[in-house]
């Protein structure tokens, strides 16, 4: 199966959406969003970047390529965002960052 047929699907569930819900938000029909998430059909770019906004995605996240396939449109912007700050400022925000990642661990560990 192709990736993008199981990412759809898996975001449509993650969503708690039927393939009409889907259809609704992307204004896809929803016959095509059957032929994708089966593997039958592949969606246009035009397509595939109207699910991918419904899901609030990248492209890339939803064919599951790229450098930003694993990151979501909110991520992807933030990112965008950290790259435009001078130096200073993204050291501070990284030293935020580390201590969250470092008490997510530490929390991980000590509940295995």
């Amino acid at each position: 199966m192709d990736k993008i047929a199981i990412i759809v699907a898996k975001l449509r569930k993650e969503k708690n959406w039927s393939q009409t819900d889907l259809a609704n938000q992307s204004s896809v029909s929803r016959e095509m969003i059957s032929k994708y998430e089966r593997g039958i059909a592949i969606p246009s770019v035009d397509a595939a970047k109207k699910i991918a906004d419904a899901f609030g995605v990248s492209l890339d996240y939803l064919v599951g390529e790229g450098i930003n396939a694993s990151f979501d449109k909110k991520t992807l912007q933030r990112l965008q965002e950290i790259e435009g700050m001078n130096s200073e400022f993204k050291g501070h925000l990284f030293s935020i960052i580390d201590s969250v990642i470092r008490d997510y661990k530490t929390q991980q560990a000590y509940s295995s």
